[in-house]
């Protein structure tokens, strides 16, 4: 598969928001020393990297938004 494009049947709500979702991606695995492969192939990923990965993603996604929320809560 090439880089970019994903398996998931998960339908983002905001689909422009795709290549900020795979910078977030790129810049986790950085900071965690995980290697992503520069064809994007990420089948040979162990799953605990993969879970690490997501697992980040999904912390900074929940920081991001309640740093948004309590700045309408003003």
């Amino acid at each position: 598969m090439a880089q970019g494009q994903s398996r998931s049947s998960n339908q983002l709500v905001v689909p422009q928001a795709n290549a900020a979702l795979d910078q977030l991606k790129y810049e986790v695995a950085q900071e965690l020393g995980i290697a992503i492969p520069q064809d994007g192939y990420m089948g040979n990923m162990a799953t605990r990297d993969a879970g690490a990965i997501g697992g980040n993603i999904t912390r900074k996604l929940v920081q991001i938004a309640e740093q948004q929320l309590a700045g309408q809560a003003r």
